[in-house]
């Protein structure tokens, strides 16, 4: 269980950042600029995420398989 949340965190960790970071630079320019749009915000962090997932996909596929394959070489633990 703590080996399939850490391997989520490491997964997650580069979108959420993104997220983050083009959130507040957004919330700061429609503060700047007294803005009240929510799709402002909400679009420009939507495309940062998809654009870090298409980057950071071959990463996250060898994460994935690397974690599978290491559950299933060894599956007694799981069968007590």
């Amino acid at each position: 269980m703590q080996s399939s949340l850490t391997t989520l965190l490491w997964i997650v960790a580069p979108m959420l950042i993104v997220a983050i970071v083009v959130g507040v630079v957004m919330s700061l320019i429609q503060t700047l600029t007294s803005i009240q749009d929510q799709t402002f915000s909400f679009a420009p962090r939507v495309i940062a995420i998809f654009a870090m997932f298409l980057v950071t996909f071959p990463w996250i596929l060898r994460v994935l398989t690397t974690f599978t394959s290491s559950i299933f070489g060894d599956f007694a633990p799981f069968i007590k």
